[in-house]
């Protein structure tokens, strides 16, 4: 069973202290960051670029996985190695070629991750995992581009059908997760688990944080 790792999503930080929010959320017990790159195409919002995450990774030493929502990601691939990512995750329904970008991320040193939308079925990455491509999939639980959206249940049976099929994957989670939806979410296989909104907002992370963690280990254990 792999490990269960929370992951605060600094898009929910505060953008003028970033750095801070970096800092604390490190300080709070996260395992990873998690960094949504958002282009203003592929998703309607704008977020973050390469600066951030040299920002993030001047701040803190834990690794830095870095969600790329750009149309094409396969320019911007070199940039955010060289700015200090430790996993990028593309899009399946980006317009690239899956299979070359995630072979680009590899030849960069970096862990690989494929990402897929509310309305794409978890057998369309099965051929890049079955390939040795992939360390990591990210199921969106909430239609990317914007933090603070409700969690749809619809991620768990996707999450069910990677779990069943790839004991061993990392299977990540991003979207409305807080302490009742994360028991879901990590009984279905998901053991990345990303939190924005919900931990950022909390006035205590580091408790936070940690009954994330006891909530979806003992869900993962239930499902057993």
């Amino acid at each position: 069973m792999q490990d269960i790792q929370i992951m605060p999503s600094i898009l929910a930080a505060d953008f003028g202290a970033l750095r801070a929010g970096c800092e604390r959320a490190a300080a709070a017990g996260a395992d990873q960051l998690h960094v949504d790159v958002m282009d203003g195409v592929f998703v309607p919002n704008i977020s973050f670029g390469p600066e951030a995450v040299r920002v993030a990774a001047g701040a803190v030493s834990i690794p830095l996985n870095v969600h790329l929502m750009v149309v094409n990601p396969m320019p911007y691939l070199e940039v955010f190695a060289e700015a200090g990512s430790d996993t990028m995750l593309v899009h399946v329904e980006s317009d690239c070629d899956a299979e070359s970008a995630l072979r680009e991320i590899r030849r960069w040193g970096k862990r690989a991750g494929i990402t897929i939308n509310p309305n794409t079925a978890a057998e369309r990455v099965f051929a890049l995992v079955d390939e040795g491509l992939v360390d990591e999939v990210l199921v969106m639980s909430v239609e990317p581009g914007f933090g603070g959206q409700a969690y749809m249940a619809s991620a768990e049976p996707k999450l069910a059908a990677l779990r069943a099929r790839y004991a061993a994957l990392d299977l990540s989670v991003d979207g409305g997760i807080n302490g009742a939806t994360v028991k879901g979410a990590a009984e279905h296989g998901a053991n990345l688990i990303v939190a924005g909104s919900y931990l950022f907002g909390q006035e205590d992370m580091k408790a936070s944080i940690r009954e994330l963690r006891e909530s979806a280990v003992e869900s993962r254990l239930r499902k057993r």
